[in-house]
């Protein structure tokens, strides 16, 4: 399919579907796109320009040259437009909240701290919430419109300002189990949204005051039908309560009915989005919010030839709240991960979520003991050959012990020029071959503050770039001996 620029589906291709793969990076390269009648070929040769044409404010086309990884220099110019503290929680629309928060909540090991469904007055919707450190995510999905209409039901209202059946409904008939909101914690919650209107957002729900005047929400569009969301505290909120700092109307939930779940997951390190077109997306979301490019880097740096992507990631001024975005390339052997994402969530949306581990070890023990008894099924491991050469890339970081731990778990390991990152992925999530979730840990790049407690530095490690070309030449060579099997004459009489 194409899609416009807004992420809605318009004309089908005809190139052929390909097997999902989550990607291990989320860097970018640029691409001049090929005509329509290439698009549908799909030629295995086609030569993409790092130049791309975009648009300023004024609507006049500016160019967009890359410089690749070894020219990239990563400045951070403290532009954000407002204050941001932290991703605050992500909002999953659903059509069951209860049974979808219970499994992430069995297979990430996030117990269930509060909800607001009917027992709490709430006949709008169900939404259950999901804590385990700064890590919060929200399950929603809609009540009957009919009941929640009822005259006696009338006084009842939605814990979410934003919710409204008919989306929700539309959203999930669209795009099966996916994230609705990406929720960042600020300062000012209202000079926020006004902040990023006033630069080119695209609202969607105006500031709204929350918990007796305690709490703001806003959101403006992000990309597809994705919002970013605005949610803000003043001072001295009441937190005995694990649903009071939450949003109204949520009450916590009681300990039995919860398993005391805890993984040593602890963080939102970045979320993902897949659009249809890098260039405008990237420039919205700059524009809207101020945040800077992170980095930059070519099909040279880390494409192969079956399958290709660019990508760009923004991040905030203290880099703790990062943006990663993608979109397909055409002309390979097979079709873009990121285009076949693009098909079955009916357009633009967020792809994986990534979740910092304090133990990353443990996690994936705690996480694999749950595969296969309704937790969440990982990406094949690569073959031994990727980890024969572990040791000579980190082993000054890792153990053997580590080293050996990594390959039996199937954890990846990559460096930058400042830390060390260890990662997996899950599978799709859900029914479709869309969403799924990164587990990560970051190694280095311990800093202090002014007040000397210790923090580490955002993206420390980068984003796997190394693990895609070393995971991807590894499983091409797998390939190539399961292909000499297949041929006659090759097997043993």
């Amino acid at each position: 399919m194409i899609y416009d620029s807004r992420g809605n589906k318009s004309v089908p291709l005809g190139s052929e579907v390909t097997s999902p793969v989550p990607v291990l990076f989320h860097y970018r390269t640029q691409k001049t796109l090929p005509s329509s009648s290439s698009l549908s070929s799909n030629p295995p040769n086609s030569h993409f320009s790092p130049t791309r044409r975009r648009q300023n404010r004024m609507g006049i086309e500016e160019g967009f040259k890359l410089v690749g990884y070894s020219n990239f220099v990563r400045v951070n110019p403290r532009s954000d437009r407002f204050a941001v503290k932290r991703f605050h929680h992500v909002e999953f629309w659903c059509t069951d909240a209860t049974n979808t928060a219970r499994r992430f909540s069995w297979g990430l090991g996030l117990p269930i701290v509060a909800k607001s469904d009917l027992s709490t007055g709430n006949a709008a919707h169900a939404s259950y919430l999901l804590r385990s450190g700064d890590l919060c995510f929200l399950f929603t999905a809609p009540y009957s419109p009919s009941i929640a209409a009822m005259e006696e039901y009338s006084s009842s209202r939605s814990s979410v300002p934003s919710f409204d059946h008919d989306a929700c409904r539309s959203f999930s008939a669209k795009h099966g189990l996916a994230v609705r909101a990406v929720a960042i914690e600020v300062e000012d919650a209202e000079a926020a949204f006004n902040a990023s209107v006033a630069h080119g957002a695209r609202p969607s729900t105006s500031p709204t005051l929350l918990l007796d005047n305690r709490a703001v929400l806003a959101e403006v569009e992000l990309y597809g039908d994705v919002v970013l969301r605005y949610i803000s505290h003043k001072p001295n909120p009441d937190d005995s309560d694990p649903g009071a700092r939450f949003l109204p109307g949520f009450q916590a939930v009681e300990e039995s009915s919860s398993f005391p779940l805890d993984y040593g997951i602890r963080r939102l390190d970045h979320a993902v989005g897949n659009v249809p077109e890098l260039a405008p997306a990237v420039a919205y979301v700059k524009e809207l919010t101020g945040f800077h490019e992170f980095a930059e880097f070519t099909a040279e740096d880390v494409g192969t030839s079956e399958s290709g992507l660019n990508s760009v990631v923004l991040a905030s001024n203290e880099e703790n709240v990062l943006l990663p975005m993608n979109e397909p390339v055409f002309g390979t052997k097979r079709k873009s991960q990121i285009q076949t994402y693009l098909e079955h969530n009916e357009g633009a949306g967020v792809q994986h979520l990534a979740l910092v581990s304090e133990d990353i070890f443990r996690t994936l023990r705690e996480m694999r003991k749950r595969s296969g008894v309704g937790g969440f099924e990982f990406m094949p491991s690569p073959p031994p050959t990727y980890y024969k050469n572990l040791k000579s890339r980190a082993g000054d970081v890792l153990s053997d012990e580590q080293i050996k731990e990594c390959e039996e778990l199937g954890i990846l390991v990559d460096r930058d020029d400042q830390g060390t990152l260890l990662q997996i992925f899950t599978k799709p999530v859900g029914d479709r071959p869309t969403i799924f979730i990164e587990i990560i840990q970051r190694v280095g790049c311990m800093m202090k503050d002014e007040s000397g407690k210790e923090y580490q530095k955002g993206g420390c490690g980068g984003f796997g770039k190394g693990n895609f070309s070393e995971l991807f030449k590894s499983i091409e060579e797998y390939e190539k001996t399961l292909e000499a099997r297949a041929l006659p004459g090759a097997a043993s009489a």
